[in-house]
């Protein structure tokens, strides 16, 4: 099974400039967690969650209308392409520790975005009549799902000295 086979297509989206209220109305609208971030040439370049929108607006403390995009989406985007097999979609969301990729063309554009949700929703016990299993997702979400480990002061000391 492909991406594009499990993907939500047509997906609302937001520019780095747009502001944090806004992409929260978009997002509120859309009844989604997450909108990927675009440029003017309908590349993606980030993914902002509604969680990076409330720690955004916590963290600034500013009005979220005065609070860019840009400002609190990381720099680390993960993504996939629509012919890729969704197991190996799975794979990168469990070793990345996401939920949702973008799916892009050749090109980097935006064709659609490939989540957990859509995933469970395509799954069936033992693979009946899909060749996704919920042993696949059990997985994924497993990876998702795992704490980190705490940091301790030696370990952080360790790492620093090493470094």
């Amino acid at each position: 099974m492909k991406a594009r086979d499990v993907m939500t297509p047509n997906v609302q989206t937001c520019m780095p400039e747009t502001s944090l209220a806004t992409a929260a109305m978009m997002m509120w609208e859309s009844d989604c967690g997450v909108l990927p971030v675009v440029n003017v040439s309908d590349k993606v370049v980030g993914m902002i969650t509604d969680r990076d929108i409330c720690m955004g607006a916590a963290s600034k403390h500013r009005d979220p209308s005065t609070i860019a995009v840009s400002e609190v989406i990381s720099g680390d985007t993960y993504a996939c392409k629509a012919d890729d097999d969704v197991r190996a979609a799975l794979m990168t969301m469990k070793e990345k520790r996401v939920r949702r990729l973008p799916v892009i063309d050749a090109k980097g554009n935006l064709k659609g975005i490939l989540s957990m949700n859509d995933v469970v929703l395509r799954a069936r016990e033992n693979g009946k009549k899909s060749d996704l299993s919920y042993g696949d997702v059990i997985k994924t979400f497993q990876g998702l799902c795992a704490h980190r480990a705490p940091q301790t002061e030696a370990s952080t000391a360790s790492a620093v000295a090493g470094a």
